[in-house]
């Protein structure tokens, strides 16, 4: 959780590039995807677990297109079983409410603990 925080403090400070917001809403769908992955899995990275259902095995790209502009993200991959992001189904609205979420942090402050 520690390298999340960091990220984050380190996209803050980059709000005066033009491609912050693009910035931030990419690192914000790879956390929520890192996350899901860590609780299907049953274990995060390089950690071992009796819980463990199966490893990771590198990802595959797939863009998404939002007022934003176009993130490119890199889903993770199962060795068994499969994963897919409930945000990137066909037809489905996501950047209002990535929008806005990105647009309250802003206005709070960005301030890590309040991301967590």
């Amino acid at each position: 959780m520690t390298e999340d925080r960091l990220l984050i403090e380190e996209l803050a400070a980059k709000g005066g590039q033009p491609d912050f917001l693009r910035t931030i809403a990419k690192s914000v769908l790879q956390l929520i995807m890192e996350a899901d992955v860590d609780g299907l899995i049953g274990a995060g990275w390089h950690e071992r677990s009796g819980e463990r259902a199966t490893w990771r095995n590198g990802y595959r790209d797939r863009s998404l297109d939002t007022r934003v502009g176009t993130l490119n993200l890199k889903i993770p991959k199962l060795r068994t079983g499969s994963y897919f992001p409930g945000f990137l189904e066909p037809r489905k609205m996501v950047e209002k409410a990535l929008v806005a979420v990105i647009q309250e942090a802003w206005i709070g402050g960005v301030s890590t603990r309040r991301v967590d």
